[in-house]
């Protein structure tokens, strides 16, 4: 059965407990790391021809791993992430075939093309126009892909469950290397920005985002997945740490994102489960409110009150500051002024940022893919926009069992939000919002009970 896979799921916890000591004592094992999940990603699809969601599964692990590998140098390219996940979601698809009705997302592939096709005779001689097209439009693509495999493809309850569990084991790795590269918030706080040293060094924006959606994998994991005292223990004692760790990044948009995630998930299972669930979920919602309390506490000591001015929008003198979002506004603005004076096909793929740079002088890569999508692509943009939010509203009247819908969806729109589409993340799990979860396991559904990966 499906939760036989969970059995003995903590001895993997301690395994990638041990590959985040182990990179970030030797980082240069983070090469080897990344081509090795790749190949047995390929072997795992191809030996059980995909039967298991196998594609789905090491894609979920890609998620987790990729921040790990390109803070350690073990991207041999800096989409390592998408391209892997769109070869594998490729790969499922041949095995398994796709929704007809997900005939959406290639329509949605085939709004971007023509700002592709602009692309190189807009940007400046100087730019690299491949990496400049690659670095903006990977993501919406990666998206597209997995969209097309995910996109009505049946699994059960306890499957989805397995795939969020996938994406956390290497988050665990993430989140040891991060409290080995700085054990000590109070040495390295001294202001209210993102901090790269709590961060392990990395961008905070990133690292905020995949601290945050540790925090709801192993809430998940204590709600849903917890048969005993000592694996509620464990696995909400690693949801606290993951959410501190994700508070003292200072930057806000992971820890928001969680708590939206984790509190519409608490939300949807309330209303779904009887009384005796209804009780248990109502005790569970008073001890994280009664942990969320310590821990601001406990980061309110550490950072000598400058998380609290960080929230407030002050620096660390208190003063409010002028800018709500870090600046980031101004970069929306100049985006949509892009999109206002080229309406139709936008500026072109990778324009954007030199556009940008030509008009105000701001040097800066778009945070908003919202915005970069109208500005890059116009009104095929706002088309393309239309279909990916209105496809999971449509998909969660006939999904009714898809507790965690909702929840992924919120992500992938927080996230483009303040992220854009920098890491495979957000695609990848608006994807998963498309899935058909079925609680119950009747004979279309044992094809799924059993896996080879762990």
């Amino acid at each position: 059965m499906e939760e036989q896979a969970y059995k003995g799921y903590l001895k993997y916890y301690f395994f990638h407990f041990i590959i985040g000591v182990i990179i970030f004592v030797m980082p240069f094992l983070s090469k080897i790391y990344s081509p090795l999940i790749f190949l047995f990603g390929i072997y795992a699809i191809h030996k059980k021809q995909n039967k298991n969601h196998e594609a789905l599964l090491i894609s979920a692990y890609v998620v987790g791993a990729e921040v790990l590998l390109r803070m350690t140098g073990g991207m041999y390219f800096n989409e390592y992430g998408k391209y892997s996940i769109i070869i594998f979601m490729l790969l499922g698809m041949y095995y398994k075939g796709i929704s007809k009705s997900a005939f959406w997302y290639l329509i949605f592939i085939g709004l971007l093309i023509p700002s592709i096709i602009n692309a190189p005779s807009v940007l400046n001689y100087r730019t690299d126009v491949r990496k400049a097209i690659a670095f903006n439009i990977s993501g919406p693509v990666c998206l597209a892909i997995s969209a097309l495999y995910c996109y009505k493809s049946k699994i059960t309850f306890d499957g989805m469950k397995r795939v969020i569990l996938y994406i956390g084991y290497p988050l665990l790795a993430i989140l040891t290397y991060v409290v080995l590269y700085n054990p000590s918030i109070k040495e390295v706080v001294t202001s209210t920005q993102s901090n790269f040293e709590t961060s392990g060094g990395f961008g905070p924006n990133q690292m905020s985002t995949v601290l945050g959606l540790g925090m709801f994998v192993f809430f998940v994991q204590f709600l849903l997945n917890s048969k005993n005292k000592l694996e509620l223990l464990i696995n909400g004692g690693i949801m606290i740490i993951f959410a501190y760790r994700c508070l003292v990044t200072f930057s806000r948009g992971g820890m928001l994102c969680a708590l939206v995630m984790i509190g519409i998930l608490v939300f949807i299972t309330f209303f779904k489960t009887n009384r005796g669930g209804k009780l248990k979920i109502g005790i569970i919602g008073i001890l994280v409110f009664f942990a969320g309390t310590l821990i601001w506490g406990y980061s309110l000591i550490q950072t000598n009150g400058l998380i609290e001015k960080r929230y407030a929008n002050q620096d660390a003198r208190g003063r409010v500051k002028e800018s709500q979002l870090s600046g980031r506004e101004e970069i929306a603005k100049t985006e949509l002024k892009m999109f206002l004076d080229n309406p139709i096909f936008g500026v072109g793929v990778g324009k954007n940022k030199e556009y940008r740079e030509e008009v105000t002088g701001i040097v800066a890569a778009s945070h908003n893919e919202i915005t970069r999508m109208l500005a890059e692509h116009g009104m095929l943009g706002v088309m393309g926009l239309a279909i990916l939010f209105f496809i999971p509203v449509f998909n969660l009247l006939g999904n009714k069992q898809h507790i965690f819908l909702l929840s992924f969806f919120v992500f992938w729109l927080l996230t483009i939000n303040h992220a854009a589409m920098r890491i495979a993340a957000p695609a990848f799990i608006y994807a998963l919002s498309l899935l058909k979860v079925n609680f119950d396991i009747g004979k279309e559904d044992t094809l799924h009970r059993e896996s080879t990966i762990g």
